[in-house]
């Protein structure tokens, strides 16, 4: 068999940690939804934009990788680390993570997500809630009343 390109190596191991990534939101949102959280929307929505840049990159891999008839194994996993196989016709690769890896992975991406998904969801919070108006002065209103 012969080695994987770099290239498709690289987009199939982002695909699964990625994956990963996405997994861990998911779990995220639910323990803030079950949590003692007073206000928990606004973590919801960030975490729920976050999701979606996250699950739309995966998608995109997806349909990239199958274009190619690409497949990941899960091979192996236990306490320290988790291998996989990459196969793409006749080329493939195995590849081991150490767990501490894989987590620090895991967690780039999720920041990167943050990044990404923060000013989108800035913005509809401003729309949505108003908090983004300027009088035409270009001075944000006041809540306390005038004192005049």
């Amino acid at each position: 068999m012969r080695e994987l390109p770099e290239e498709e190596l690289q987009s199939a191991t982002r695909f699964v940690f990625l994956s990963m990534a996405i997994v861990v939101m998911e779990q995220d949102m639910k323990h803030i939804e079950a949590g003692g959280f007073k206000i928990k929307e606004p973590y919801l929505g960030l975490l729920a934009e976050m999701n979606d840049h996250a699950e739309n990159e995966r998608r995109q891999l997806r349909t990239r990788l199958k274009k190619q008839n690409f497949r990941i194994i899960p091979i192996d996993k236990d306490d320290a680390s988790s291998s996989f196989l990459f196969c793409c016709g006749t080329k493939e690769a195995k590849r081991n993570y150490f767990n501490p890896a894989i987590r620090k992975r895991v967690e780039a991406i999720i920041q990167e997500m943050l990044t990404k998904a923060l000013p989108a969801y800035q913005h509809s919070s401003a729309v949505n809630t108003g908090s983004g108006y300027r009088a035409s002065n270009g001075i944000a209103p006041s809540a306390a009343p005038d004192s005049t």
